[in-house]
């Protein structure tokens, strides 16, 4: 194990400190074409050429459009490496009792505890139907009703990610979405692992896939055989599963194109450097993932410097980690706590945690985060894992204006308006004026023939 990190530093009173974070911000976008050479020799196995990663998505989606499920276990077999029969796509509600009754009791208790955590949360911020009359002669709703079928993408390549089924299926489940569809790439950290087929049993969803990458995404899209189409795909996944969402928007609806995790520490003399080292490995184990500290405090940032190279030392991911903080890391020193304000803000990170001895004061100056964490003791992996709120949130700057997901977001919500003759009456001169405005003709006369002061056409 290596003894220093080449980690970026950067000092904000010499060098162009935007600009390094931006090109940062750019390599881990959905443009940035950040692939494993594993993952770009399964491209070239597969279709025979080097393709880019939008390339490779526009091959895949029209081929799943076009031969439905055969597509989707072609690219399974040359992409995954596994072979799968149409039989054992979908796993059967037998195998997921099995898991669960299998399962560690103090496991399925956490689950219930985490799932009660979120149901709470999610169900308390759903947004309620509204009524606004004006007088005896009008009425204006706002109806909130739920998505009927929504597909849910669980990556399974490098490790299994129970806390994401929570975070997506359970928001999904405090709105009313009546059906459910996971998909989860076949593989022992995906669709055969027991720990996450118990924890679907645990949380009444009755239908899982073991399909994953883009092919499950354009499979949900379009649907193909055992597999209704949805109206909305949610969950993370790597860039391939992010450039198919966005190619299939449109056809349904997609809660974001995520890029891979971030996180920004701004931190000042009272936080501790272990903690703070923690928190910057903890996203860097994603690999890749961005982490970033911000401080107005030289000495600090040689002891976080100090302690990334300890604590990278001990875990059992610290490889992975160095990796990433070497690519995608830095140290930010700016002047003051103002220009880590401005700054942050035009980051806009995922996960913001504010380390420093005033933390609520300075996070109402900071409006760019999909999830903000205060005060020391307050580490991201609390909101991974078990406080409430999503861990599916906006990265790559996208915080500017994008949001988490939610259980709004699993929501469609329909205008209903009524006036009587009255009603009518009152509002048809301004109707009228704005039809004529724009020359339509049949919009004021659908208003005329109604109050008797239109002419037979």
């Amino acid at each position: 194990m290596a003894t220093t990190l080449n980690i970026c530093r950067i000092d904000c009173a010499n060098d162009d400190a935007r600009e390094a974070i931006f090109e940062l911000r750019r390599q881990l976008s959905p443009n940035g074409n950040v692939v494993s050479p594993q993952g770009r020799a399964r491209t070239l196995a597969a279709f025979g050429e080097e393709l880019t990663p939008q390339q490779v998505i526009e091959r895949i989606c029209a081929g799943v459009r076009n031969r439905g499920l055969d597509a989707v276990l072609d690219y399974t077999a040359k992409l995954d490496g596994v072979t799968l029969s149409p039989a054992e796509v979908r796993v059967s509600r037998d195998e997921m009792l099995e898991a669960f009754r299998a399962a560690d009791p103090a496991y399925l208790r956490t689950l219930r505890r985490v799932r009660d955590n979120i149901l709470a949360f999610q169900s308390g911020i759903l947004n309620r139907d509204a009524v606004m009359r004006r007088g005896p002669n009008s009425e204006l709703r706002l109806r909130y009703r739920p998505l009927k079928r929504v597909g849910v993408c669980i990556p399974g390549g490098a490790a299994a990610y129970p806390s994401s089924l929570l975070m997506t299926v359970v928001p999904a489940q405090a709105a009313g979405v009546e059906e459910i569809a996971v998909v989860v790439p076949p593989t022992p950290f995906g669709g055969y692992n027991t720990d996450l087929l118990a924890a679907c049993h645990a949380l009444g969803v009755t239908e899982v896939h073991r399909i994953g990458g883009a092919q499950a995404v354009a499979a949900m899209a379009y649907g193909v055989e055992g597999i209704p189409a949805v109206d909305k795909i949610v969950g993370p996944g790597n860039l391939f599963v992010a450039l198919a969402k966005r190619q299939v928007y449109g056809e349904v609806d997609i809660d974001s194109i995520a890029g891979p995790s971030e996180i920004v520490l701004i931190a000042d003399w009272t936080a501790d450097p272990r903690f703070i080292a923690a928190d910057l490995i903890s996203q860097a184990e994603h690999s890749p993932g961005a982490s970033v500290l911000i401080t107005w405090e030289p000495d600090l940032i040689e002891r976080v410097a100090e302690a990334l190279v300890k604590q990278l030392e001990q875990l059992s991911r610290g490889d992975l980690a160095r990796e990433s903080l070497e690519r995608f890391g830095a140290l930010i020193l700016v002047r003051d706590e103002d220009e880590a304000v401005t700054l942050t803000n035009l980051i806009a990170p995922e996960h913001l945690h504010v380390s420093t001895s005033d933390p609520d004061r300075l996070a109402e100056r900071l409006t760019n985060a999909g999830a903000i964490f205060l005060g020391h003791d307050t580490p991201v992996a609390v909101g991974d894992y078990a406080a409430g709120p999503s861990h599916v949130l906006p990265t790559g700057g996208t915080a500017r204006w994008a949001s988490g997901l939610c259980s709004n977001d699993f929501l469609k919500r329909t205008s209903l308006i009524y006036v009587n003759r009255e009603g009518l009456a009152q509002i048809a001169p301004d109707v009228r004026l704005l039809a004529d405005k724009e020359g339509l003709t049949a919009h004021r006369y659908s208003v005329d023939v109604r109050l008797d002061e239109g002419q037979e056409p």
